[in-house]
């Protein structure tokens, strides 16, 4: 437990050094106004292509890839995208904001826990929509024996990654590099995590949502919960890191502050609160429905999917942010 809480402090420390868990930093990107995010991804995908594949090459990780359930991606990714947007946080980044003071990321919170427990409740009638299941496709596959050929495919995508960050960054102009940081640290968690010594699993967030709601809704012996929500108490500690490091960090800092409309909200939407608070929840709900339907979130299945090559984390990838770009484009018109 304590080891858990150890990497969940360290992800919330990553998040924060370049402002990756803010509502400015995501709702930004949306609206192609801040590039930080995709930077960050695409060098902690970048990298961890590298390490990840490195380490189970050695035997000393192995994989983890989500089915490739066409309908729940499809969907899931388009409902994530939307939500990410007008939430402005993703499932990883809320409890770290929420340290931080923001209460919009509070609100996006219970939301995102209602969410949970009422798809536990009504999986068993939306299923038929997740499929088909086209099963666990990946680039690994097509080199079973994993050799240098397969490492050298491995290096030239890590490197192309690598490289669209920072071409990216000559149109962003960030020249402090905390971007760099954070996606470097982020790659380097995700590795750890992955190790078979350390915890032989997914960087994840979104499955804590219905754990934690089940668990306040009395619905641990519910099908779904036991059969996909338990790994979310995982979740649950590593998450409580995060926040700590949020609560910690901030006031060190000197700047906790407790703050419901950001800055993109009253420049880009509007200056009401009862307008934020209705959107937050809103957001926070669909946010969960997606990640539900589609099997992971930002971190458990673009960064851990990605990192594996995995064919259906690839394309809830592309789904999500032509989803979320849309939405910034339309959204945010003021």
């Amino acid at each position: 437990m304590i080891l858990i809480l150890i990497f969940g402090f360290l992800f919330g420390a990553t998040l924060q050094f370049s402002g990756l868990n803010r509502y400015n930093t995501i709702s930004g990107m949306s609206m192609l106004k801040n590039l930080t995010m995709a930077k960050a991804i695409a060098i902690a995908i970048g990298l961890g292509i590298i390490l990840v594949n490195a380490e189970i090459m050695l035997g000393f990780a192995s994989y983890h890839i989500k089915p490739l359930l066409l309908g729940g991606i499809i969907l899931g990714g388009i409902l994530f995208g939307f939500a990410m947007s007008v939430l402005g946080y993703c499932p990883g980044t809320i409890p770290v904001s929420m340290g931080e003071g923001s209460i919009d990321a509070f609100v996006g919170f219970l939301g995102a826990v209602v969410a949970g427990i009422l798809y536990s409740l009504f999986v068993p009638y939306i299923s038929d929509i997740t499929g088909p299941d086209l099963g666990k496709g990946a680039m690994s596959s097509l080199f079973r024996d994993r050799s240098l050929i397969f490492f050298i495919v491995v290096l030239i995508t890590g490197a192309a990654l690598i490289y669209a960050a920072f071409f990216l960054n000559r149109y962003d102009k960030d020249y402090t590099y905390r971007w760099l940081v954070s996606g470097i640290g982020i790659a380097i968690i995700t590795a750890g995590i992955f190790l078979t010594s350390v915890f032989d699993r997914v960087l994840g967030a979104s499955t804590f949502y219905p754990y934690i709601g089940g668990v306040l809704a009395g619905l641990a012996d519910n099908e779904y919960f036991k059969s996909s929500v338990t790994s979310g108490k995982w979740e649950m500690f590593f998450l409580l890191g995060a926040f700590l490091s949020g609560l910690i960090l901030s006031l060190v800092r000197g700047d906790f502050k407790l703050t419901l409309i950001h800055e993109n909200w009253s420049r880009y939407k509007n200056h009401s609160g009862t307008s934020r608070i209705i959107w937050a929840f809103a957001g926070g709900f669909l946010l969960i429905t997606g990640a539900r339907l589609a099997g992971g979130c930002t971190s458990g299945h673009i960064i851990s999917g990605g990192v594996q090559l995995a064919l259906s984390s690839w394309i809830f990838a592309a789904v999500v942010f032509g989803s979320f770009l849309l939405t910034g484009r339309f959204f945010y018109k003021r």
